[in-house]
């Protein structure tokens, strides 16, 4: 909740006083409020990559990166991790409040009934090339959505937006798995209504005419897990991109698709398949010190994928889940996985390197996420989709709660730096006029 004011901030520019309202976020969080800036001074803030600009004000998720600590709506990640699916953390993220039995029931019964793609689409997937990445798949069949469903948008709130909501966290896994299936020139399998949101998604990934999927309770569990984790993150790339695109208004299913694509890149939702990639190398090289000093010369352009956060200046809370989790997973299924004794090895070199500790460089939620998708049985270039499948409703919740305020189409301001009219004189001289 959005408390008053408890003061003012008083800027001089060029001789001139100005009072900027403090602000404060119901964790006690402090900003200073710029909106009059420029029209008291003609002055405006410069601030690359948005690393000090707070851009909405947001009830979703909270987080501390000092401390690290990851709430969904007030409630602890630990705790919706132990006591919750990831269909209850959906509806939390959507509506606010965790469903009670019946909500619960309602909710799961419309993701049943709006798991089908529709048939017209389904014969979109025969007309991508084989071998196209599954997250460009998913973003352009998002994205045509918007053409089959196409009254999305701020008009519809009057009307009722659980139906499109519920459409779309559904559709979502099923247009994922139908992706998957048609990389690899397998038959579609389609949704079952008998099973759970994570077992239907395991059950389409996996079935198959000649070999039938066993749903075992322990992996659904997992998928459950690393669902819940990647729900929210807050202002992060993508959901800053759904906010942007969605105050121009644009239909939710387009909204959706420009986060996907977000999200597809190597420095965002595309680490875990790096830390995978990564990790084969050190493995295959065999020597985890070589890889450390590359990571620490500034003039090698090597990284340590799956350490570091710009926001946790501590360890993740999400990858200490994560961690424990796929020791104890593994152990379970006697799965064995050498990269996972890579990864092992190079948290331990790490997080005793003065290098990695003077600057908080921990593992994240991507370091160990990626062999637990393997263990699952999710193929490298499906980790990116997983991680759009679990945002989903968090991106859904920040367009939601966008367009349910006063909010104005995003607009930056610049600081221009290009050439002057006195640097361009004479470029246009020879240039005879077109003709009218």
């Amino acid at each position: 909740m959005k408390q008053e004011s408890p003061g003012y901030v008083v800027l001089e520019v060029e001789g001139k006083s100005v009072r900027l309202p403090v602000v404060v976020g119901s964790e006690g969080e402090k900003g200073i409020d710029i909106g009059a800036l420029r029209r008291e001074t003609g002055y405006v803030t410069l601030d690359p990559s948005f690393m000090n600009t707070a851009a909405c004000y947001s009830s979703i998720t909270f987080i501390d990166g000092e401390k690290g600590i990851l709430r969904y709506r007030g409630i602890p990640i630990e705790e919706l991790v132990r006591k919750t699916m990831f269909v209850e953390v959906a509806y939390l993220l959507v509506h606010g409040e965790l469903p009670n039995e019946e909500q619960r029931r309602n909710f799961s019964a419309m993701l049943n009934i709006n798991s089908m793609l529709h048939e017209d689409m389904r014969h979109f997937f025969d007309h991508f090339p084989r071998g196209a990445h599954p997250m460009h798949i998913l973003s352009t069949m998002i994205n045509a959505l918007a053409a089959f469903y196409p009254n999305v948008d701020l008009k519809s709130l009057s009307e009722d937006i659980d139906q499109s909501t519920a459409r779309l966290i559904s559709i979502v896994r099923t247009m994922a798995a139908f992706a998957y299936k048609k990389s690899i020139g397998e038959p579609v399998v389609y949704p079952r209504h008998d099973l759970s949101y994570c077992a239907n998604f395991l059950n389409m990934m996996f079935d198959s005419p000649v070999k039938p999927y066993q749903i075992h309770p322990d992996a659904v569990r997992i998928l459950n897990m690393l669902f819940i984790l990647h729900a929210d993150h807050e202002q992060n790339c993508s959901t800053t991109a759904v906010r942007t695109i969605g105050s121009a208004q644009v239909n939710l299913y387009a909204t959706i698709s420009a986060g996907i694509s977000a999200l597809s890149g190597p420095l965002h939702g595309g680490a875990n398949q790096a830390v995978i990639e990564m990790l084969k190398m050190i493995q295959q090289d065999g020597n985890v010190k070589k890889f450390l000093d590359m990571a620490k010369d500034k003039n090698n352009p090597f990284r340590l994928m799956g350490f570091g956060h710009r926001v946790y200046k501590t360890y993740d809370p999400r990858a200490a889940i994560i961690k424990r989790e796929c020791h104890a997973y593994l152990e379970r299924t006697h799965y064995s996985d050498p990269l996972l004794d890579v990864a092992r090895e190079v948290e331990e070199a790490a997080l005793n390197d003065p290098y990695f500790i003077e600057r908080n460089l921990y593992p994240n939620v991507d370091f160990y996420t990626g062999i637990l998708y393997r263990a699952l049985g999710i193929p490298e270039n499906m980790f990116t989709v997983m991680f759009a499948l679990a945002r989903l409703p968090g991106w859904i919740a920040h367009w939601k709660e966008m367009i349910g305020s006063d909010t104005k189409i995003v607009r930056p301001r610049q600081i221009y730096i290009g050439k002057t009219p006195v640097e361009t004189v004479g470029v246009m001289e020879n240039r005879e006029p077109l003709l009218q």
